[in-house]
C-alpha cells in the first residue's frame, strides 16, 4: 500500500523581488541625484561587480588560460566604455538612456506576455518573442517623444518669452527620427541582454550572480543598459554629443 504525499509548494519569492527591487531604484536614483563623488563610486561599483559575474561566467565558457584573458579584456573595454558614457554624459541623457531602456523592458514583458507568438532566439533566451522586441520598441520610443517634446517646449522659451506649444515646430520627419532613435535604442538593449543570456548559456548558469535577492546579479539587471551606456561613451567621445 502506497500513500500519497502532496508534492511541497514552492516558496514565491516575489516580496523578495519587490524589496530588493526598491532598495535597488532607490540607491541609483540618489546616485543619480546627487552626482558627483557619489555617482562615480556607484557607477564604479556597479560595473567591478559586472566584471566579477563576468568572470565567473568566463571561467565556464574559455578553458585556456589564454582564453579567458581575451575575453576580459574585452569585457572590461565593455564594462568601462558603458561607465564613461554614463558618467561624462549630460544629465539629461544618462536619465534618458536609463529610462528608454527601462521603458524597454516593460514594454517587451508586457507586449511578449499579452501577444506571445514566435521566439527571436529560443536556444539563447526562450522567453523573447519577436512581440516583446516591437513592444520594447514602442516603449522606448514613447520616451524618446516624451523627451523630445519636453526639450523643444523648455528650448521655446530661450527668446525671452514664456515657452509655449504654439511655438514648437513639429514635423514628420522630425517625429520619424526620433521614433526610429527610440527603436534603435530598444534593438541595442535588446541586444546586450541576449549577449548575456548567451554567456549564460554557454557557461550554464541561470543568473550571472546571487547578489540581489529575487533578481540574480548585477550583470542581470544591467545587461540591456551597458550597450545603450557605451554607444554614450563614443558618441561622447566623438565629440557627437
Amino acid at each position: 500500500m502506497t500513500t500519497d504525499t502532496a508534492a511541497p509548494v514552492k516558496k514565491s519569492d516575489l516580496g523578495v523581488r519587490v524589496a530588493s527591487g526598491i532598495v535597488m531604484i532607490l540607491l541609483a536614483v540618489a546616485a543619480l541625484s546627487l552626482g558627483g563623488v557619489v555617482l562615480l563610486a556607484f557607477v564604479l561599483a556597479i560595473m567591478i561587480g559586472v566584471l566579477w559575474e563576468a568572470w565567473g561566467l568566463v571561467r565556464g565558457i574559455a578553458a585556456s588560460p589564454g582564453a579567458r584573458l581575451l575575453w576580459m579584456v574585452a569585457l572590461t573595454i565593455y564594462a568601462l566604455g558603458a561607465a564613461a558614457g554614463l558618467l561624462n554624459s549630460p544629465s539629461s541623457l544618462r536619465w534618458l538612456a536609463i529610462v528608454s531602456v527601462i521603458a524597454t523592458d516593460t514594454g517587451a514583458y508586457f507586449s511578449g506576455r499579452a501577444i506571445g507568438g514566435p521566439k527571436i532566439a529560443p536556444a539563447i533566451s526562450p522567453s523573447k518573442t519577436w512581440a516583446g522586441l516591437g513592444g520594447g520598441m514602442v516603449g522606448a520610443a514613447l520616451v524618446m517623444l516624451i523627451f523630445t517634446f519636453t526639450l523643444a517646449y523648455a528650448l521655446s522659451g530661450l527668446d525671452g518669452t514664456p515657452p509655449s506649444l504654439g511655438k514648437i515646430h513639429w514635423s514628420i520627419p522630425a517625429t520619424l527620427a526620433v521614433i526610429g532613435i527610440g527603436a534603435f535604442v530598444a534593438i541595442l538593449a535588446q541586444a546586450g541582454d541576449f549577449f548575456e543570456s548567451w554567456m549564460k548559456r554557454r557557461a550554464g548558469v541561470k543568473d550571472s550572480g546571487r547578489l540581489i535577492p529575487g533578481h540574480g546579479g548585477l550583470f542581470d539587471r544591467v545587461d540591456g543598459l551597458l550597450p545603450v551606456a557605451f554607444l554614450l561613451g563614443v558618441l561622447n567621445g566623438g565629440g557627437w554629443l
